[in-house]
């Protein structure tokens, strides 16, 4: 997890940004005074002219944060390494609005990992969705499970699914996202 500026920030360059819930694009000037409201997982979510943006962890130079280091597996890697490593890489995926990671909110239906025929590689299939139908952001979570899932060694090929049956519900939270939300 990124530290979280108490003071609020002066942007070093323009920002690509998503507007949240939206998903709108949008370029957030230099020099601009943003509040980092969650940084975790490798993104962040500023608070700026009285709205909130996603910023990608690649621009967290700009925010004068450091950008997360690449997953690593063992040079013997077991399916079960992976799978694992697989998992971990979308704890680190986020709500924007939500700080709970995708995975303690049960918004992750489905991870298949199958070997690539005569290769060490793999193809991971990901089924998700979001808390809402509507959420403007869906495919942005989804981007983003994709490229976190694609930088882990030997998986070549990742398809990301977003569905929305069934409809998500608070029940789909594990016992330590109801308690992280207050509703234990």
């Amino acid at each position: 997890m990124f530290r979280i500026d108490q003071q609020p920030v002066a942007l070093t360059r323009d920002l690509e940004a998503l507007t949240v819930p939206a998903g709108i694009p949008q370029v957030l000037p230099k020099g601009s005074i943003v509040q980092i409201t969650q940084a975790m997982g490798g993104s962040f979510t500023v608070y700026f002219e009285g709205n909130l943006y996603r910023v990608a962890g690649r621009d967290a130079d700009a925010l004068g944060q450091e950008e997360v280091g690449l997953p690593e597996l063992p040079p013997d890697a077991t399916d079960a390494n992976v799978e694992d490593l697989i998992w971990d890489q979308m704890r680190t995926v986020y709500d924007p609005e939500i700080p709970i990671n995708i995975v303690d909110l049960g918004l992750v239906y489905e991870c298949r990992i199958e070997r690539v025929p005569g290769t060490d590689l793999r193809s991971v299939y990901i089924q998700m969705t979001v808390t809402a139908p509507g959420c403007g952001m869906g495919q942005v979570l989804v981007e983003d499970v994709r490229q976190k899932v694609k930088l882990i060694p030997t998986v070549q090929n990742v398809e990301v699914d977003l569905v929305f049956d069934p409809p998500w519900n608070q029940s789909m939270m594990s016992e330590a996202a109801l308690l992280q939300a207050g509703l234990l």
